[in-house]
């Protein structure tokens, strides 16, 4: 399990977080999926219980992510302008945020992955895709190298952690 979730992990950063840091949340989730009740005896003060609709393993993999590497919104405009901020001042984009805030959910999804498409293309671009279940926010994304996605689904698939690319679950949902 360790190896599966330091193997996800690392893709899911997108080189955004060390090898040491991986390697620790990886071992931590990993306990926590063996024997939740005795990860949560060693740690107190996490604030975790059974009303959680996700694994306490889980918890812990989204959790630990940075800001940078997992964002999390109610509004598109919002969930860009804290892309954007990851990147730092000196990465240019062709949309700002403020370019989404009339536009429909469908139509600011795409814009952004159009955007996130044309970047780093020796990797496939990025990739928008939903992890896990929201708890707090509406939208909870992370960015995938476009050649990554299909590993990254299978190991999610492997760990029980929802993941599917964000314009593709949300065409679905709206034509539903």
């Amino acid at each position: 399990m360790k190896t599966t979730l330091v193997e996800l992990i690392s893709k899911i950063s997108s080189g955004c977080m060390g090898d040491d840091e991986i390697a620790a949340i990886a071992d931590e989730a990993a306990q926590a999926y063996a024997d939740p009740e005795a990860f949560l005896a060693a740690n107190p003060d996490i604030n975790y219980d059974d009303s959680f609709p996700i694994p306490l393993g889980e918890w812990v993999v989204i959790g630990s992510l940075p800001e940078t590497v997992l964002f999390q919104a109610d509004t598109y405009m919002d969930l860009f302008a804290q892309i954007m901020a990851s990147f730092g001042p000196g990465v240019a984009f062709n949309i700002k945020p403020k370019q989404l805030a009339k536009t429909e959910a469908l139509t600011a999804l795409n814009r952004i992955q159009i955007q996130m498409g044309s970047m780093n293309p020796e990797n496939g671009g990025y990739v928008l895709m939903n992890l896990s279940q929201p708890l707090d926010d509406d939208i909870q994304v992370v960015l995938v190298f476009g050649n990554d996605v299909p590993r990254v689904l299978e190991l999610c698939a492997h760990v029980g952690i929802a993941a599917q690319p964000s314009l593709e679950a949300l065409k679905v949902a709206v034509h539903v």
